[in-house]
């Protein structure tokens, strides 16, 4: 639930670029778990004619030795590792893509007030463009990474320093929001100035109550009170 609290902490004359990551942030994380969590498994074991659990265990084990590397997050990699059209498997849940709430809202409001916005992901680009053609914020941006374009995850140090060759900002003067700590961690080590986490990415979960970083419920949090 927002509760628009967090627009009078934030002093926006100190901030001229936001940040934002796509999955978890600005969209509902919800996708991206029932796809890699359910319904992957359940069509991995299904084409390659073993049990479910199997399936589980397996494809769990080979994701933890690529996790925190660009292949972890590559649909390309994992096409060819499964045999099988991640993409493809994609479009056939991709009714469960959807924004968080208010997203819009406040990449709307960023751009009324020419705040520079850049989304900042480690979406592959095949599962970005999916998730543009779906929802539309792409509109939105006034530019769009991938990680990919880099070849290395934004968790990594290169990822950043690539970022700052490419665009225009000033890192004591840039909002990155983002619903993984390490990432956040990351960018702070690179000088950004203000760092948002998102409390509860995937709404069929409950909110965490963990966090370090200061957070979010939604973006209406950070639009001007009514």
């Amino acid at each position: 639930m927002c509760n628009k609290t967090l627009s009078a902490m934030i002093d926006w004359n100190t901030i001229d670029t936001v940040l934002l990551d796509m999955d978890g942030t600005l969209l509902d994380l919800h996708f991206d778990n029932q796809f890699w969590q359910h319904f992957l498994p359940a069509r991995y074991a299904e084409h390659h004619r073993i049990e479910p659990d199997q399936a589980l265990d397996e494809l769990y084990r080979r994701f933890d030795e690529k996790r925190n590397t660009i292949e972890w997050y590559c649909t390309d990699y994992w096409s060819e590792q499964l045999a099988m059209d991640i993409p493809a498997l994609k479009r056939e849940l991709q009714h469960l893509i959807a924004e968080r709430p208010y997203a819009t809202e406040f990449l709307s409001h960023l751009g009324a007030n020419t705040t520079q916005r850049v989304l900042i992901t480690n979406a592959h680009r095949h599962s970005l463009d999916i998730k543009l053609e779906i929802t539309g914020i792409g509109e939105h941006f006034d530019a769009i990474i991938s990680s990919h374009d880099y070849g290395a995850p934004k968790e990594h140090d290169t990822f950043w320093l690539r970022l700052q060759q490419e665009i225009i900002f000033e890192p004591a003067r840039t909002l990155f929001i983002d619903d993984t700590e390490s990432m956040l961690k990351t960018a702070q080590n690179h000088g950004i100035g203000h760092l948002l986490c998102i409390r509860q990415p995937d709404s069929s979960k409950a909110p965490r109550t963990d966090l370090t970083f200061p957070a979010i419920d939604c973006f209406g949090d950070l639009l001007p009170k009514s």
